[in-house]
This record gives structure tokens, sequence and C-alpha cells, in this order.
């Protein structure tokens, strides 16, 4: 039994270690009504182009974050007092990055690369390890590693309007981060456009969530 509750809190810190923050700036323009009872809505029709399973499994997000504030999806657009309009962008901005190898932390040996504390290049005091000189024609000059490190950009937009056109609601969700599966970020950007809804309108501010 000890060994069981051992390993169950175990494997909670694991799974609470593998949280990250997602960090997103959230801007809201809104007009709402502090007396509007029917919150009945409607999605705009997407462009062919947009309608893919992708953009559907994205509204079902917006659908349930919509159901925790009081709203209710109407079976059709002549029962919906409300048309709500979803857009999304993924931009991949790639930045090379420059990696500096310093000669005397590594050197080679029998398996490879290894570090050289307490070897060749240092000597041992009582108060630490040192290096005693510099040599390039023994260690060689700094070397340098170019990489790839890539900085995804999205934006998600929701808007809110009455059947006659009148906008009520209005956010935009952007988030820079080097998560690339987008579909793994995006319950949380759905979720960073409506908390504190409706809020204060033309103010930006920052929302962090955790994301699994």
């Amino acid at each position: 039994m000890k060994a069981l509750a051992i390993l169950v809190a175990a494997t909670s810190l694991l799974l609470s270690g593998c949280a990250t923050t997602l960090r997103s700036n959230v801007t809201v323009f809104h007009e709402w009504p502090s007396d509007l009872q029917d919150k009945s809505y409607t999605f705009e029709t997407p462009s062919p182009g947009e309608d893919t399973l992708e953009y559907r499994s994205y509204l079902n997000l917006v659908s349930g974050e919509l159901a925790k504030l009081g709203f209710t999806q109407a079976a059709s657009t002549k029962d919906a007092k409300l048309r709500v309009g979803m857009q999304f962008s993924t931009i991949d901005r790639p930045v090379k990055v420059l990696t500096a190898t310093d000669p005397w932390m590594y050197g080679p040996g029998p398996w490879g690369y290894y570090p050289r504390w307490g070897y060749y290049p240092y000597r041992y005091r009582y108060y630490g390890f040192y290096r005693p000189y510099y040599d390039p024609g023994m260690w060689g000059p700094m070397e340098f590693r170019e990489t790839i490190q890539h900085n995804y950009d999205r934006n998600l937009r929701v808007t809110i309007n009455n059947m006659q056109g009148k906008k009520l609601y209005d956010v935009s969700v952007q988030n820079t981060s080097r998560k690339q599966s987008t579909p793994l970020v995006m319950p949380a950007l759905v979720q960073s456009a409506f908390t504190g809804f409706p809020g204060e309108s033309g103010k930006a501010k920052r929302v962090d969530l955790e994301l699994q």
C-alpha cells in the first residue's frame, strides 16, 4: 500500500512537471448590452477555403466557452439573435541561432566529447579549478554551430454581432511560442478570448494559462 502511495505521488509530480505556461496578449473592444437576455447565436458561414475540419474543431472550442457564459447555439439562423465569427492564423518565423562551443570545456575522447573538468586545460588548487594557459594550437579555435529556431505567431479573432450587423464584441488574441502544434495551444487561446467576459473595452491585457 505504501509503495502504491509513492507511485501515485511520483506520477502526480511527473504530470505537474509537464505543465507549461502559455502567455497571450488579449485586446477587447465591445459595446455589450447589459440587458441582453436572449443569447442564442449562430456561426458565420466560412468561405469554402476556410471550411476545413480543423476550422470546425476550433468552432467547437468557441461553442464550449460560450456555453459556459450562458450562450446557446440556435438550431437555425432564423432562431438566432447573435452571429459569431472566428478567424485564426499561424505563421512560422524561423530564426538562425549561432551557438559557440568553448574549446576549453569539451575535448575528444575514446567515447566522444566529454567535459574536461580536472583534465588537461584545468589544474586543481585548494580553491578550485583554474586555466593555466590557452594554446590555440593544442585546443583549436572556438567553434560555432548554426541551428534554426522556429517561433510560431498565432492570432485568433472572435466577433459577436447582432443579426442586424451591429458589432457587440470583438476580441483578438496573440501568442508567440515555440509550440509547433496549433491544435495543442488553440484551447488555451480560445479560453483566453473569453477570460473575464466582456471585460473592459479598449484595454489590452495579458492572460497566462497552464498548457498540459
